[in-house]
């Protein structure tokens, strides 16, 4: 598991298995077991907040920089993808703006 992998995942009832990317970086030995990701959708909303998304073998959709999580690595299904550096710098700004960061 790496940044900038897409991941399918299982979030539980209310996220359902859907694809994440993920944003953290690998955790250290002493670190908690955890992975923060944001989720890729095919609904959607042309909010200021969304970067656009096309990938072999899945529809079109976007990374939400608004549906941010953290969950642990036992969720984390199969390797689906992996982004290309622009569209992970996209995602990045997206989710900074979020954040007022």
């Amino acid at each position: 598991m790496n940044r900038g992998e897409i991941w399918l995942a299982d979030l539980g009832y209310l996220g359902k298995v859907r694809p994440v990317l993920i944003l953290s970086v690998i955790p250290g030995d002493n670190d908690r077991a955890l992975v923060s990701y944001v989720i890729r959708t095919t609904s959607i909303r042309g909010t200021a907040y969304e970067v656009p998304h096309m990938a072999r073998g899945m529809k079109p959709g976007v990374f939400d920089a608004q549906g941010i999580g953290t969950t642990d690595f036992n969720r984390l299904i199969r390797r689906l993808a992996d982004v290309d550096a622009t569209t992970l710098t996209r995602i990045e700004e997206r989710v900074r703006a979020w954040l007022g960061l």
